[in-house]
């Protein structure tokens, strides 16, 4: 779901690996991908291609509708005043401001979710069309009222805490807000595997599924001189809502832990999931998470400096336009959110930006900390994107103008040949992160 950009970071890291839902009323069969040969490059079928192609420009008119669709509903509340006429119920109901709190942003929130519903529907309905879900709509609902949930529960408090900010010190709550978010994100990002996570999918170790891929990971890690204990590698059941592949690592400090989606088990190879492994552990000894955190924390720090210097003039103390009184008033957080929703969707080439150096930088470890222990690595690596590029309906040839704003990995494509070429070994030069020469 695209959640309210005053919480959108907090819904990031809140956010199951698919938060908007997909339980099937019973699982899909899963059927091993057809292996091509990947020498020249990510390839499909024409038929392959034009189903790629389709999905991936549907993806992509869904997020720029989304971002409109969104705008367009926070200027009617703001037209329609309906802020303020929470604001007054909440005032009804009581004279302490903390119940007040506990009426009125739940009941904003609520309308925000909802009205995103349209949206997150029609996301689903493209994932069902095109095969990459087989959850049903009842189920796909109560993942989606969870979703909402959770974020309800975090926002509301941190809301709170906003407007309280806003009162008490008009001229630097933004930089008060700023720190208190710090520690909120470092604790939802540790007990996100653990509270969150679980409502969405079920996990099990790693072990108990894939006894003889955890002793082969191990042989992984040891090559990168990391010890994963082996209570920290889980599997997901994604094949009860999914028919994507993915895995991903998680959490933060004894929460951290590697995940990888049944459905990479059921269409991969033993050599094709050390790969992926690799991949993902690679996030993992690179620390990406924490240092995904500290990226977070300067653009949450430059939101909310800009938020005070635009807000603080769009909404003057002492003067009321479209019933709210000044920023304070709790009435004001439509607004807020606007100029979030502008500011996150304007940030949103940095962030892909980032994220697609962090998701090469991993592809590279995942290729030299299998190397010397999967026969013909590269090989293998190339398959293993072909692989994900065919069942993720990976478009084929992104224009640059998508890449660029909204790609958070490279194409597949890149990625395929990069894997296919990556040898450092072969010409005498140095791996850039796994270093032990009895590999080569």
């Amino acid at each position: 779901m695209r959640a309210a950009p005053a919480v959108a970071f907090l819904a990031a890291l809140t956010a199951a690996p698919a938060l908007s839902g997909q339980t099937p009323a019973s699982p899909t069969p899963v059927p091993a991908a057809p292996q091509r040969n990947v020498s020249s490059g990510y390839t499909l079928t024409p038929d392959q291609s034009a189903k790629a192609i389709a999905y991936s420009r549907a993806e992509y008119r869904l997020h720029f509708g989304a971002v409109l669709w969104e705008i367009a509903v926070l200027l009617l509340l703001i037209g329609l005043a309906v802020a303020p006429a929470f604001r007054r119920l909440a005032e009804r109901v009581s004279r302490h401001r903390f119940v007040q709190a506990l009426v009125f942003f739940p009941l904003l929130l609520l309308v925000l979710g909802v009205s995103q519903l349209p949206v997150d529907a029609w996301g689903h309905r493209i994932a069902l069309a095109y095969g990459l879900s087989v959850q049903g709509w009842g189920s796909w609902l109560v993942d989606w009222v969870k979703g909402n949930l959770v974020i309800l529960v975090i926002a509301t408090p941190l809301l709170g805490l906003l407007y309280l900010l806003l009162r008490k010190s008009p001229r630097r709550w933004w930089l008060y807000f700023w720190l208190a978010t710090l520690p909120v994100i470092v604790f939802v990002v540790f007990i996100a595997p653990v509270l969150i996570d679980p409502l969405f999918f079920h996990f099990e170790p790693l072990e108990r599924k894939a006894p003889d891929l955890v002793s082969r990971i191990e042989q992984v890690t040891a090559r990168g001189g990391l010890a994963i204990p082996r209570d920290r590698m889980f599997l997901m059941d994604a094949s009860r809502k999914l028919n994507a592949l993915n895995a991903y690592v998680t959490g933060f400090g004894a929460s951290k832990r590697v995940v990888v989606w049944d459905t990479t088990l059921a269409r991969m190879t033993t050599p094709q999931t050390l790969f992926v492994f690799g991949h993902e552990m690679g996030h993992y000894v690179l620390a990406h998470i924490p240092k995904t955190m500290l990226f977070v924390a300067g653009l949450l720090f430059v939101a909310f400096l800009l938020a005070y210097r635009v807000l603080g003039r769009t909404l003057p103390p002492g003067q009321v336009r479209w019933g709210i009184h000044g920023l304070a008033d709790w009435a004001s957080l439509p607004v807020f959110v606007l100029a979030l929703a502008v500011a996150d969707e304007l940030t949103l080439p940095a962030v892909n930006a980032y994220s697609r150096a962090q998701e090469h930088a991993a592809d590279v470890y995942g290729l030299e900390v299998i190397h010397g222990i999967v026969p013909d690595s590269n090989r293998v690596a190339a398959e293993s994107f072909q692989i994900l590029g065919q069942i993720n309906l990976a478009d084929p040839n992104p224009a640059p103008f998508v890449k660029f704003w909204l790609y958070s990995h490279p194409p597949v494509a890149d990625r395929l040949a990069f894997a296919a070429s990556y040898d450092p070994w072969r010409r005498g030069g140095t791996p850039r992160y796994v270093r032990d020469s009895s590999a080569r």
